[in-house]
């Protein structure tokens, strides 16, 4: 039995703690999955919306934690029942999500690891059963230091995650699991097919206002500097100034520079007046937008279709030609 319970509570704690990993290093991602759920023609629950953001961080955060306190043996009782609460909550979305074919892509392991819907709920199944055990085992599960080591380990722990977070959602994420990455290619991309059966980068045009295709030839262009901005209603609107630098800069040394994004043209046009900016505007799906950077605005470098660099609006002073 001890050696069950071992063999348990590694492989739950190290599930967490990897699955909880990959979302900490991209909160945004985890929000924009929340938000999926929430929409009117999945749970309905359109009120949460807005909270989407914390609400992840706190799972996220909720998650990596509770994997830690496992493996350390801290709070044994507390822990695995946090985890099978957890996991309830989690078993339900993946069997909707499936089920309903809702949304087929629940973001458990993030963009690190793609799971088909049915086997996300099978691995949430799999959980749910080894955290049962462990409830069943609960007077095994042994703490591996003292209750006061523990409790700084656990407090440090918590620490950690919580700066990563902040400075994740300040700047960027600390790795890039999504096909967008730096020196990942674009082109690339649209030839692999992901699990979901289509192309692992699909949905990017790159259209005018007059609706021509600018796709092909920005993609086999040296030296492109392209301004995302979703959706600028929502954007840090004092990063304009910076963009306005780093995009003059790039000018200057012969980059070819636009802005994307799935505003309307009059309120882009209205912003260009505002902060001076020295360049036009293509229209792309906000979604894919979210997917290329987790910033708003922010700054992407191609070379004939390879990412070259990625900047957060803040950071754009660290753009150099």
């Amino acid at each position: 039995m001890k050696i069950s319970t071992l063999i348990a509570r590694l492989f739950v704690a190290a599930t967490f703690l990897f699955s909880g990993f990959v979302k900490l290093v991209d909160p945004l991602g985890s929000a924009y999955k929340l938000t999926d759920y929430f929409a009117p023609d999945v749970l309905n629950l359109e009120f949460l919306i807005p909270y989407a953001l914390p609400l992840s961080i706190l799972l996220i955060v909720a998650e990596i934690l509770l994997g830690v306190m496992l493996l350390i043996g801290y709070k044994p009782k507390f822990t695995v029942w946090a985890l099978f609460v957890m996991t309830l909550l989690f078993l339900f979305l993946t069997w909707y999500s499936a089920y309903y074919d809702k949304v087929t892509d629940c973001g458990c392991f993030g963009d690190a690891i793609k799971l088909t819907p049915w086997e996300t709920f099978n691995k949430n199944v799999l959980l749910i059963i080894l955290i049962g055990f462990l409830i069943y085992a609960i007077k095994y599960i042994k703490p591996l230091f003292s209750k006061n080591i523990s409790r700084w380990l656990t407090f440090g722990s918590l620490v950690v995650f919580l700066y990563i977070t902040y400075h994740v959602l300040t700047h960027l994420p600390l790795i890039d699991f999504r096909p967008y990455a730096i020196d990942k290619n674009i082109k690339d991309g649209m030839e692999e097919i992901a699990i979901d059966g289509l192309p692992k980068v699909h949905d990017f045009y790159l259209e005018t206002n007059d609706g021509d295709d600018l796709t092909d030839e920005l993609l086999n262009k040296n030296n492109v500097m392209l301004v995302v901005a979703y959706d600028i209603d929502i954007s840090d609107n004092q990063g304009f100034a910076n963009i306005k630098a780093a995009t003059d800069l790039a000018k200057e040394n012969g980059y070819t520079v636009y802005g994307l994004s799935a505003s309307y043209i009059d309120d882009l046009l209205v912003l260009n007046e505002e902060y001076k900016l020295d360049f036009e505007w293509l229209f792309v799906d906000a979604t894919v937008l979210k997917t290329i950077i987790r910033a708003n605005p922010g700054i992407i470098t191609m070379d004939k279709g390879t990412v070259t660099g990625k900047w957060n609006w803040i950071d754009a002073d660290d753009f150099k030609p």
